[in-house]
């Protein structure tokens, strides 16, 4: 019992070691992270990404080697940038609606950026697609 007890003691008064992922140069905002710009290192843990969800992706914020990548640091690659004329398209039921707009942000597939309808001039949040296309909905 009492073994039982200091095991568990030790447990807890002890840090967690886990594999984290960390950069292994200066990665850059806006850069796309490869495989060779990182590392997996036993250390405390950060987040608990898997390499494979950190490479591929873009560094969000500066990137600096030994300390640990956080989800936060990272996101999809964007696809649209600041400023840049969009296609913007507004489906409901059977009515489609397609004009010109302006992306008020960086945006990656699958996020929701404020784009500026160029022809009313009001500001609407929609979806990025793949191809950069913004799709609004009700």
């Amino acid at each position: 019992m009492r073994a039982a007890l200091l095991l568990l003691t030790l447990m807890v008064a002890l840090p967690a070691r886990a594999d984290r992922v960390e950069p292994v140069r200066v990665i850059r905002p806006q850069e796309i992270i490869a495989p060779e710009d990182v590392i997996l290192r036993e250390g405390p843990p950060a987040g608990r990404l898997a390499l494979d969800e950190v490479i591929g992706r873009e560094a969000r914020v500066a990137l600096y080697p030994g300390r640990a990548i956080r989800a936060g640091d990272i996101g999809t690659p964007a696809v649209i940038e600041r400023n840049q004329l969009v296609p913007l398209v507004y489906m409901h039921g059977g009515l489609r609606i397609k004009t010109e707009g302006r992306a008020m942000a960086r945006a990656g597939a699958g996020e929701y950026v404020r784009v500026m309808n160029l022809s009313s001039r009001a500001t609407v949040i929609g979806r990025v697609t793949a191809s950069g296309r913004i799709e609004v909905s009700r």
